[in-house]
């Protein structure tokens, strides 16, 4: 996989750190639709991949600190295996202005990556049944695609069941 770019998409904070980090990434851009009724659904029908190679990106509060989790958007989150994969005993989902504030992003358009204040991160082990997955590239409507290994790497993240069907 190579660094690639196209034209309308880049310059996110997340890209930025995918480069600077120096790791194989493929961008993706489509036309979001405000009215779509899922962001991560919308984008995988536009990308025309599997719901189970894209990845929503959730901001939790758990015991009082805010972990991100990063799950299949064909799935839901499972609060209490979030929670036990950070050693917590309680999670809720963040309030979306606190999860704004502090990663830097929009909702819809939040990034593992690049985030202003680096947080917690678990991602979902079933990111390690595919070659590649996509996530958020910081603005709806962009995604990046990546190894869920280079994906670990670049955010600290623990790899757990923490999704569910």
């Amino acid at each position: 996989m190579a660094k690639k770019q196209k034209k309308n998409g880049g310059g996110t904070p997340a890209t930025v750190a995918l480069t600077s980090a120096g790791t194989a990434y493929t961008l993706h851009s489509y036309d979001h639709d405000p009215a779509a009724p899922s962001y991560g659904g919308e984008a995988a029908e536009a990308l025309g991949v599997s719901p189970a190679r894209v990845f929503k990106t959730l901001v939790a509060d758990v015991d009082g600190e805010l972990t991100v989790a990063v799950v299949p958007v064909a799935g839901q989150l499972d609060l209490k295996a979030l929670a036990a994969a950070v050693g917590g005993k309680r999670a809720a989902m963040a309030d979306p202005a606190a999860a704004e504030r502090t990663t830097g992003y929009v909702r819809g358009g939040i990034s593992p990556l690049g985030q202003r204040k680096r947080l917690r991160t678990v991602l979902d082990d079933s990111a390690s049944d595919h070659e590649t997955i996509c996530v958020s590239a910081g603005r709806r409507g962009l995604e990046v695609e990546l190894t869920p290994q280079d994906l670990a790497v670049l955010t600290g993240a623990v790899l757990a069941p923490i999704g569910r069907a």
